[in-house]
């Protein structure tokens, strides 16, 4: 399995802002601090906003910051969120064509696989992904600038 962009972004904006803490954000900044896409960051934190992860201000103020705490969110919540194909194999789907379905264990094993990862996933929080002793070298490798 591999996570996609998508959502590799979307936990990367969400660590960015819990790093910030209450000062705002915005695209452009985080962008610049990941060397990524912008437009690309603009869906990403649009869906992030409407699934209600972050709280985004419009204006000549505005910006981003986390709704909530970060020990709050959860990671497999977020990866089950942001991905939009889970389906491993072909017998996975609904449109599934292979023929040896009937007798094959690759799906019943697969299933089992992507249980446990998320299973796994489910154990952490964003605040986990952010311990307070890497704090100051996330901050730093990301040049975050608190105002």
């Amino acid at each position: 399995m591999r996570i996609t962009r998508y959502t590799d972004y979307s936990l990367r904006v969400l660590m960015y802002l819990a790093n910030k803490g209450e000062t705002l954000s915005t695209i452009a900044e985080i962008a610049a601090s990941y060397d990524i896409s912008r437009n690309h960051l603009m869906k990403v934190v649009q869906e992030l906003n409407s699934k209600g992860y972050l709280i985004a201000t419009r204006g000549k103020n505005g910006g981003l910051r986390l709704k909530g705490k970060p020990e709050d969110i959860n990671v497999g919540a977020l990866v089950r969120e942001t991905e939009q194909d889970l389906d491993l194999v072909e017998c996975f789907g609904s449109n599934n064509q292979c023929v040896i379905t009937p007798v094959c264990q690759l799906r019943r094993a697969l299933a089992e696989a992507l249980d446990a990862f998320f299973a796994k996933l489910d154990e952490y929080t964003l605040a986990d992904l952010l311990p307070q002793e890497k704090a100051a070298e996330m901050v730093q490798l990301l040049r975050i600038v608190s105002n």
